[in-house]
């Protein structure tokens, strides 16, 4: 069961600015990839499901924060159905994020009061998503999208949180744009956890990539206040 309440994955997203996001098969790297963003100051982590036997590896994954980072607050992503939303929740996920506004993924994450975080791409979406229950939904992918649209949309509704993914990068510049558009807090996979020119992955370089967005994030914040 999920050790974070909804209202507090939503607050920790909202001070964190960033959710990480990644999968990996190997556990022990899952377990360095999960050092490295935790050292470099991140309280929350989305695992993807998007490989054979996932769950399991996400099993592993959560009794291992859960003993060595109990602050650590831990969702899955890419689900896709209320089946696999319900077998990740019995497994400890404090939020689901879904690629597409599903019904039955909002009715078993809102039996429990687990945070769920659906993928939009239009505004009826987002209103229907929102009337199901949903606190922060997800833009993906939002390089399409771009900044504009969360500007666009907020217009008319300032009330809705919005997660871009996709598109979004550590540096300033990128930040910027998306937190002066309005983003809630922004996703981010592949530009966060990096690889050396070997293949492998840099996990000092991840924790630093990962400290610096984390403080361009604050800075930009108490800029545009």
């Amino acid at each position: 069961m999920a050790k974070f309440t909804r209202i507090e994955v939503a607050q920790k997203m909202k001070e964190q600015g960033m959710v990480p996001l990644y999968y990996n098969a190997d556990i022990e790297v899952a377990k360095k990839l999960l050092d490295a963003i935790y050292a470099g100051g991140a309280r929350l982590l989305e695992f993807t499901n998007r490989g054979d036997y996932a769950h399991e590896i996400f099993a592993q994954l959560y009794k291992y924060a859960a003993q060595n980072m109990p602050d650590m607050i831990l969702g899955v992503g890419s689900v896709t159905d209320g089946g696999t939303a319900s077998l990740y929740m019995q497994l400890g996920a404090n939020f689901i994020v879904t690629p597409v506004l599903r019904e039955d993924i909002a009715v078993v994450c809102n039996r429990k009061k687990v945070l769920w975080s659906p993928g939009c791409g239009s505004l009826t979406e987002i209103t229907k998503a929102e009337e199901l229950g949903c606190e922060i939904v997800k833009l993906f992918p939002g390089s399409i999208y771009g900044p504009a649209f969360i500007k666009n949309v907020k217009a008319p509704q300032p009330w809705t949180n919005i997660m871009p993914t996709g598109g979004v990068s550590p540096d300033y510049k990128n930040l910027e744009g998306w937190i002066q558009a309005g983003a809630y807090c922004v996703g981010m996979g592949s530009k966060l956890f990096v690889k050396d020119e070997n293949g492998h992955f840099d996990y000092e370089k991840t924790q630093q990539i990962t400290k610096e967005a984390l403080e361009n994030i604050q800075k930009i914040r108490k800029r545009i206040a």
